[in-house]
Formats: structure tokens, sequence, C-alpha cells
């Protein structure tokens, strides 16, 4: 789902929408749950220190968090995504992975069941959804950042050589700023720099996940959906 808190908030407060908003606790330790896509140009974003998003956007309009309300949306969205396949995989309140394996006769091709999902999602609940259609995980969950938001990306294997070399290695799961610090100490700093470096190498330096980011990083995720 797209700002998935902040969005609720503008639809249930329509005085809000068209305005950046920052919904969490408005306290010295408070942190931001989500920033809607108003408050993202200034540089707010989700898990920041409220002070920090404020002094950003001064004029963002902080709202609490309201867990149950929130709740009860993502129970309408699972509900749609149940029947859109038997296999669902809830990463988080607001987001999961379906796989779509033997569900064509039914559904049609993937990309016409994202996109009727997406609309379903839209016309029942009020809200829009970025999804990705790929072959394996790591490319789906790619694929459902690149366009938001109400993007719908697919990703096919011949995509993968041209799509993924440019692109930063912290679009790669797993490597975060602490890591993508230690690979630029090695001239990586893109996805291609990463496939290029040798293997043994990058093992030695950075451990057993060595292995499993050049994998990635290739676009192989042979991870299967586990269904809840």
């Amino acid at each position: 789902m797209d700002a998935f808190f902040a969005s609720i908030e503008q639809m249930d407060h329509p005085e809000l929408k068209g305005k950046p908003v920052l919904v969490g606790y408005d306290g010295p330790r408070g942190v931001v749950a989500t920033a809607s896509y108003e408050a993202r140009p200034f540089g707010c974003h989700s898990a920041q220190p409220m002070v920090q998003a404020k002094r950003l956007c001064p004029h963002a309009i902080i709202v609490p968090v309201r867990h149950d309300r929130y709740g009860e949306i993502s129970s309408q969205m699972f509900a749609i995504l149940d029947d859109f396949s038997p296999v669902i995989e809830p990463l988080s309140i607001d987001e999961a992975f379906l796989d779509l394996t033997g569900t064509a006769n039914l559904l049609g091709p993937a990309e016409t069941a994202a996109q009727r999902m997406k609309d379903r999602i839209k016309k029942e609940i009020g809200l829009t959804a970025s999804v990705g259609v790929a072959p394996n995980k790591f490319l789906a969950k790619l694929g459902s950042d690149l366009h938001k938001p109400d993007g719908l990306t697919v990703i096919r294997p011949e995509d993968v050589d041209v799509l993924l070399p440019p692109m930063p290695v912290t679009k790669i799961w797993g490597i975060g700023p602490a890591m993508a610090a230690r690979l630029k100490l090695l001239g990586i700093n893109t996805i291609g720099d990463l496939r290029k470096f040798p293997l043994t190498v990058l093992r030695q330096q950075i451990g057993d996940d060595a292995e499993h980011y050049q994998r990635l990083a290739h676009g192989l995720d042979d991870r299967l959906s586990a269904p809840v």
C-alpha cells in the first residue's frame, strides 16, 4: 500500500488531502510511522525522529497513530488479496507476497491479475497500492517500489540485466547504510559493481552473505513463499 497510515488519515480527514502529513508521536522521542507523499520531498520518511522531520518540514501536520483503524483497513486489503491467490505471505500490516503460479486460467496473466487487484483495492477501500510482478520475491519487491504511488511494474527475466546493474547496492535486501559503506570501501557502489566483484574476495571482506548478495545482484532468488 502507498504511504498506508498517512493515506488512511487523508482518506478519513479530507482536509488533510494534498498536505504534508506525519503520522506518529509528537514528542521528544517520537518517531515518524509514515510520511505522506507530500512530506517526502522535504526529506521526511518513516522511522525518522519526529523532531528531525519537523525541522525538515515545519508546516507538516502531525497526527497520532490509530492502530485499530489501520488494522481494520489492513483486514479489508488482505480479504481482497485472498481472492487472487491461495498462497499469501504477509510482510507487514500493508504488504504481502502473492504466489500467482497456476492461476492464469482463472485470473488471466499475472499483470492482468495485478491490475484487477489494484482496481479492487481502490474501489472497495479507497486507497492506492503499488504492485511488482516478477519471477521471484526479490524482483517483485523491487518492482513494487519503483513507481510509487499507484504503480504497476512488471519485471521479466529479459529485463534483469538492463534494470539491475545501474541501481545502487542499497536496492538489494539486507544492504543497509552500514553494509553499503563497507562495500563502498571496496569500490562497490552499484549492483553492477557487485556483480563483477570477485566472490572469493567479497567473502573474505563481508563473510557468508557475499554469495547471497551476488545472487540477488543477478536477479536470482529461489526463496518460496511461506503461506500464512
